[in-house]
């Protein structure tokens, strides 16, 4: 594992994203040496030609990022893994358009982008498939014996069956409650919990997770402190979720976890910066976004009556209400026999226009503007109304816990998790934001910032 941006990820995925770069520039520094009748090196060292394969590169990169093939590269069938990677290629081409347009001198000539493209898409094919086959398999799988069959044990054991990219081989359980030879998740159970160091012994792991679901006279501690002594890796296993997801486990989660956690944020540094950059850029996005807005504005007006902004009470940072301004998306009169709902996929309430301005989250603009006075940032957890902050704060612990920093536009989780509008989608979505609140940082907000372009462009998350 690999942690970039506050992010966790699977080295396997980390490997497979360099060595494509290097494979990508190896065939179009090859067909540079094919199709340039002058000394090749010279054009690819002095006359910039290098620096123009790095773009196309990038783009690729970039094209194969926002097709999820590097968050999930197992595609369903190798026909429909070809024409995604030509999609990637495609939008390198979009990309050496604009260059065009812009500057001629820094396009790639035509016939080394049409015959390195040709050589990258059955390239990078192939690679794709060699490294699902064999290389996935084979690249530093750690082998992790659980002990405990905890529900988030169950969890962790799905998630990995699932995602063999994320470098874990389960090698089964340990459990008293079950019968040994009992099948989870593609692992079986192999004894009591008095049979650890035994077992340790002959299938010898590299990493135990503890998912106990009653530890009290029954964690076999000295066993486990041998364990770690001789360089096994012992971990909790609220931990190994985390790692794994991405989110704050709330099944396990107890108040003294948060109480005396030394790494549970925010952290005052990350709510400074974050502070000084959110208003900075907030400005920056209004004056940038202007024309958009108001043509969006005008297309509110000319389509439905009503106002063309939307103003709604939304519970801000440590739980004090403020305004929080849309385009107005839905009818006028959306709620005057509902009362506050969430909104439903397919809403007959939002108008043909809203359905639009939602789905580019052009609708989400004008927040920009409670960026700027201090109300919310740009990331963060995403406000709610009072309403559905008392009900879910009832029902779901740690609910109010989010509020301890200001909301966003966007967020971890909004880039993480489908629109929900469920109470188990409002639990999912909270351990999201622990994760952000725990990790808060200048490099997570520009990551998630450009995954919601991704969900922008993909159309994902509208409601």
């Amino acid at each position: 594992m690999i942690r970039l941006f506050r992010v966790v990820v699977p080295t396997s995925i980390f490997v497979l994203l360099l060595s494509e770069a290097v494979l990508l520039t190896f065939c179009y520094v090859v067909t540079t040496y094919w199709q340039t009748e002058v000394d090749a090196s010279v054009f690819l060292w002095y006359d910039g030609c290098f620096a123009r394969i790095l773009i196309v590169v990038f783009s690729i990169l970039i094209g194969l990022h926002f097709l999820d093939l590097y968050s999930d590269f197992r595609s369903v069938s190798k026909t429909a893994l070809i024409l995604e990677i030509g999609q990637a290629i495609g939008f390198a081409f979009l990309v050496q358009a604009l260059i065009a347009y812009l500057n001629k001198d820094w396009m790639l000539p035509r016939w080394i982008m049409i015959w390195a493209s040709a050589l990258a898409l059955i390239s990078l094919s192939a690679w794709r498939i060699l490294y699902d086959t064999v290389f996935l398999r084979a690249f530093g799988a750690q082998r992790v014996l659980f002990l405990g069959l905890s529900p988030l044990v169950q969890e962790i054991a799905s998630y990995l069956s699932t995602h063999p990219e994320a470098g874990y081989v389960n090698l089964g359980y340990i459990d008293d409650a079950s019968e040994p030879g009992t099948l989870v998740h593609g692992a079986k159970v192999l004894g009591p919990v008095d049979s650890l160091a035994e077992l340790a012994a002959g299938i010898r792991p590299d990493r135990i997770i503890v998912g106990m679901t009653e530890r009290r006279a029954h964690m076999p501690l000295q066993t486990l402190l041998d364990l770690r002594f001789s360089g096994v890796m012992i971990e909790d296993a609220s931990f190994a979720y985390e790692n794994a997801k991405s989110r704050v486990s709330t099944k396990d989660l107890h108040p003294a976890q948060l109480i005396f956690s030394s790494e549970l944020g925010p952290t005052r540094r990350g709510v400074l910066l974050q502070a000084i950059y959110s208003p900075a850029l907030a400005l920056l996005g209004i004056l940038l976004s202007l024309p958009v807005m108001l043509i969006a504005a005008l297309a509110v007006r000319l389509t439905s009556r009503g106002p063309v902004l939307y103003r709604q009470i939304r519970v801000g940072k440590n739980g004090v209400p403020f305004t929080l301004y849309k385009l107005r998306s839905m009818q006028a009169d959306a709620e005057e026999k509902t009362g506050a709902v969430w909104a439903l996929r397919d809403d007959p309430r939002v108008t043909r226009v809203g359905r639009w301005l939602r789905s580019l989250r052009i609708d989400e603009i004008p927040q920009l503007w409670n960026v700027l006075r201090g109300e919310m940032s740009l990331v963060g957890p995403r406000p709610e109304r009072p309403e559905f902050v008392k009900s879910l704060s009832e029902k779901i612990p740690f609910y109010r816990q989010r509020l301890c920093v200001r909301p966003g536009i966007t967020g971890w989780a909004q880039v993480n998790h489908k629109y929900g509008d469920t109470v188990e989608d409002a639990i999912v979505k909270l351990e999201y934001d622990l994760y952000y609140i725990k990790h808060i940082s200048l490099s997570l907000d520009a990551f998630i910032i450009f995954q919601t372009f991704k969900t922008m462009l993909r159309f994902r998350g509208a409601q």
